[in-house]
């Protein structure tokens, strides 16, 4: 599998890790002038954009260290376009989908980390 199909492959799994949850989706892959938002989801009333991050192994640091300060700022950047291309005024929070291998090919490990960093 390619990385584009393996990347929609887990945005999928966070997906439907969300609406397991009680999120509900609003928008998958915004592109905006800075740069994509994976996930665009409400939970109750705030608005929660999620970035997916996928990795084969820990090494440097694994998928949660991988949204790093630049990432964070290309996030917010993006976030804050799409709220005013999208006129909203409402409660925002930003939240991690990691995905990793666990011992054997077919386990994945799951971490949801929810308001994982801000404005």
């Amino acid at each position: 599998m390619d990385t584009t199909a393996i990347g929609t492959k887990m945005e999928g799994l966070a997906e439907q890790h969300l609406i397991a949850a009680g999120l509900r989706i609003v928008e998958r892959n915004f592109r905006g002038r800075f740069g994509e938002l994976d996930l665009i989801a409400r939970d109750g009333n705030t608005l929660v954009f999620v970035e997916v991050r996928y990795r084969r192994n820990r090494m440097f640091g694994g998928a949660v260290a991988s949204v790093d300060f630049r990432k964070q700022r290309k996030l917010i950047a993006t976030a804050n376009g799409y709220l005013q291309y999208r006129r909203l005024d409402c409660p925002c929070r930003f939240d991690v989908i990691s995905i990793e291998l666990g011992g054997r090919a077919e386990d994945l490990k799951i971490d949801w980390i929810q308001n994982a960093f801000g404005q």
